[in-house]
């Protein structure tokens, strides 16, 4: 579905070569909108750009390689952008490495940390900046229903995902009184590469197009959190609530009935 009219002539997407963001950076340019793609493989994001063009979509597709783990490359891509610095920036950048507590390991965990968390951070400094030197812009932050409440085989990654979920609401109180919006994203599970490494029944299970589109819609808003599918979600944020020996015996019975 197509929105006539969004107030974002560019946007930057991180983690845009697939799932969500590829979707989303696409969904974007059909409406018209330039997006830089920033991701760590650049024939990915080409291909990107490719299908936009060859769909006719009316707005850019730049395609920018970097690595949100690495500061340099963030501040050569930030350089790309001159003086015209996008008025919405999505840090979508994230890993997923799932395992249970037999193969724990600190080495993985920093791995996983590094890109979703401090990735996300060393974005956000610079991006902070300029919307607040210029008192304007738009960020939204990929976080996940996974940071509601711990979950099995997702230890680190749901701890990243809290970390994020945590860290934008603090940062939504800070900018109270700008106009510097600050949003954060927290989809349940979405088809991608991401997703494909899980070796479970995903309940509600969207394809990123859906995704992109829900993420869409929750932008033009002024909610803080876009999340979604709704009915999962709040089954999650209900189990946050609940005493941990309830939680732990629901999730526990749960994992005993898909096994």
């Amino acid at each position: 579905m197509l929105n006539k009219e969004l107030p974002w002539r560019s946007a930057w997407l991180t983690g845009a070569g697939s799932g969500i963001g590829e979707s989303l950076a696409l969904l974007l340019s059909e409406n018209g909108v330039n997006v830089f793609i920033s991701g760590r493989t650049l024939s990915a994001l080409e291909k990107v750009k490719s299908t936009a063009e060859q769909s006719g979509y009316p707005g850019k597709i730049i395609p920018l390689a970097m690595d949100t783990t690495q500061s340099d490359q963030i501040e050569r891509t930030l350089k790309q952008f001159d003086n015209a610095f996008p008025e919405l920036v999505v840090l979508n950048a994230g890993t997923h490495d799932p395992f249970p507590v037999e193969e724990f390991s600190a080495s993985r965990a920093k791995a996983l940390l590094d890109v979703n968390l401090q990735g996300t951070l060393n974005c956000l400094e610079p991006v902070i900046e300029r919307a607040l030197n210029s008192n304007c812009g738009q960020i939204a932050v990929m976080a996940s229903v996974a940071g509601y409440r711990g979950l099995p085989t997702a230890a680190v990654y749901g701890a990243s995902k809290a970390a994020l979920i945590h860290l934008c609401e603090a940062l939504r109180l800070d900018l109270k009184g700008t106009q510097v919006k600050l949003q954060v994203i927290n989809p349940g599970f979405v088809k991608t590469p991401l997703t494909d490494k899980n070796d479970f029944e995903m309940p509600f299970l969207l394809e990123p197009e859906d995704a992109a589109q829900r993420i869409l819609d929750g932008l033009i808003k002024d909610q803080f959190e876009i999340t979604f599918p709704k009915r999962f979600s709040y089954i999650l944020k209900l189990l946050s609530m609940i005493p941990y020996r309830w939680y732990f015996a629901l999730v526990s019975k749960a994992l005993l009935k898909n096994r």
